[in-house]
């Protein structure tokens, strides 16, 4: 809009192919057919935006006529990309912040499962089968992924929440985070957090010494 200037055609004279555009400041300057770049005649009363130039002969007269309109639905799509392309930025910064923040997650829990090995507080076979289940419950997402990009035999939501509810819950997250699955189901993100508490108050169970008894005994 740099330059530019709005009015409104006063006058037009369809025979001659001329007519005059009356500015915002109350001046009467003319404009030729050819000026106008709207695929129609020029209509008197309708408003324009132009910029001002001049002829050959050095007199002063409107170029560049368009509908007033057409800009403002030309810059009304232009704004709405912007708006679009910014909002699809800012998703993409806090998808990638969350993706981080999920890994950083699930990096930690497994940093204090060694730790608690480490004072004597757990087993190695537990970090182990954490692990095992997060690569495993990890591969059944992307499985199941693949399978419904093309059309084949689904994995049950049951058989996910399982493996996530036995200490898959890891791979499980960082699968939604990764391959972008199961990540936008409100009914599937409340039960794989379900799940995660489950799998969470076994592990307190477990730590508070009968369930580490048990699993003892048992190894």
């Amino acid at each position: 809009m740099a330059n530019k200037q709005q009015g409104r055609i006063i006058k037009w004279q369809d025979d001659k192919g001329f007519g005059f555009i009356e500015t915002q400041a109350g001046e009467s300057i003319f404009f030729h057919v050819n000026a106008f770049k709207a695929q129609r005649r020029p209509a008197i009363g309708e408003e324009v935006i132009f910029t001002v130039g001049y002829d050959h002969q050095r007199r002063l007269q409107a170029k560049e006529v368009q509908e007033l309109s057409f800009v403002q639905q030309k810059m009304a799509q232009k704004n709405k990309q912007i708006r679009q392309r910014n909002h699809k930025r800012s998703a993409q910064a806090e998808f990638e912040s969350g993706q981080k923040k999920r890994l950083f997650v699930g990096i930690g829990f497994y940093g204090v499962l060694i730790l608690l090995v480490v004072t004597n507080k757990l087993n190695w076979l537990v970090v182990g089968w954490y692990v095992v289940l997060g690569i495993i419950t990890y591969a059944m997402y992307a499985k199941d992924k693949a399978a419904a990009q093309n059309n084949d035999w689904r994995t049950p939501e049951s058989t996910l929440h399982l493996l996530s509810a036995l200490g898959g819950w890891v791979g499980a997250m960082v699968a939604q985070t990764y391959l972008r699955h199961k990540s936008q189901k409100p009914e599937f993100r409340l039960t794989y957090y379900l799940t995660v508490v489950i799998n969470m108050a076994g592990l307190l169970f477990l730590l508070a010494g009968g369930g580490l008894e048990t699993l003892r005994g048992l190894l």
